[in-house]
């Protein structure tokens, strides 16, 4: 299981190759941790670095699939590292992010309809050519890589905070939250309820296969929680709930409307936990909501 020495140790491997980003005062007791600055659009960047940099890497370079974050940010970590990078993603993935993709070197190969198609193919493509495969969110380089942010959080708000809000899809960045920040924060993971890996694995007591679907497939649409994410999440007791498609459209339009961020989906989900009342935090309970990614199109944003 990935600890804070993991995190740690993450931290200075990574030092200098990702960016600190910001927290917003959002209003009383509450901040926006902007992830969603990171390079390459998302925390994943975060976690790749790490296991590229651990490696190691042979001239084949790496292979990832992805819903599309992990996809760019293996795309943007290879290309800083000077490694070849090979993406496969579901041919349900926004065309915005597989645009991209394309413009940071990688060799895009789309198949399937879902995440867990795309992995396959992946997993086949890497045995076949000795690559280094970067699983997108099971992983423990990745796991701790992620862990980062929780570090940065905690010097960022040096009078304490109370609650991290986390929109979970794989597990990935979930876990890496658990392992850097002290158990007195409490961490909720706010899923889609039609995207619901984490909420069913707890419910069963084991990861377990659940159905995709929803506006925040492409980003938190894992059929099954990670093994690492769902041990971080049972052993620290994480609360999950489940927020409507139509509370994660709202909560999107609303950062944009009042905030002017420009989020995808499946990091509004996280915010959508707030608003819907999905959870509730308690009269002066201090709330940080992580806004993990940007990889979207905002032509469907008001002006």
């Amino acid at each position: 299981m990935v600890d804070l020495a993991d995190v740690r140790a993450a931290a200075k491997r990574i030092d200098g190759r990702i960016r600190r980003t910001p927290v917003l005062a959002a209003g009383p007791d509450l901040w926006f941790k902007l992830e969603f600055t990171q390079y390459a659009g998302s925390f994943k960047t975060r976690g790749m670095m790490n296991r590229i940099l651990a490696g190691p890497v042979s001239a084949a370079g790496l292979v990832a699939a992805s819903g599309g974050n992990a996809g760019l940010a293996a795309a943007y970590a290879a290309r800083e590292l000077g490694h070849r990078a090979e993406v496969f993603v579901p041919v349900t993935a926004p065309a915005v992010k597989v645009a991209k993709l394309g413009k940071l070197g990688a060799r895009v190969v789309q198949e399937g309809r879902e995440y867990a198609e795309a992995y396959a193919a992946a997993v086949v493509r890497a045995a076949e050519t000795g690559a280094l495969f970067c699983h997108a969110y099971d992983d423990p380089e990745m796991v701790a890589g992620n862990g980062t942010l929780g570090l940065e959080l905690l010097s960022q708000l040096p009078d304490g905070f109370d609650t991290v809000l986390v929109a979970v899809g794989g597990g990935g960045l979930i876990g890496g939250v658990v392992a850097s920040l002290p158990r007195s924060v409490r961490i909720v993971a706010a899923e889609p309820a039609g995207a619901r890996a984490l909420h069913a694995a707890l419910a069963a007591g084991e990861p377990v296969d659940v159905p995709v679907s929803g506006v925040a497939a492409d980003s938190l649409g894992a059929r099954r929680i990670g093994e690492i994410g769902f041990a971080l999440a049972r052993a620290a007791e994480i609360d999950s709930v489940l927020v409507e498609d139509g509370a994660i459209v709202e909560a999107r339009r609303r950062l944009w409307d009042e905030h002017r961020l420009v989020v995808e989906h499946g990091t509004a989900a996280a915010h959508a936990a707030l608003l819907s009342g999905a959870y509730r935090p308690e009269p002066g309970e201090r709330v940080v909501v992580l806004l993990c990614g940007a990889n979207t199109d905002p032509a469907d944003l008001a002006t």
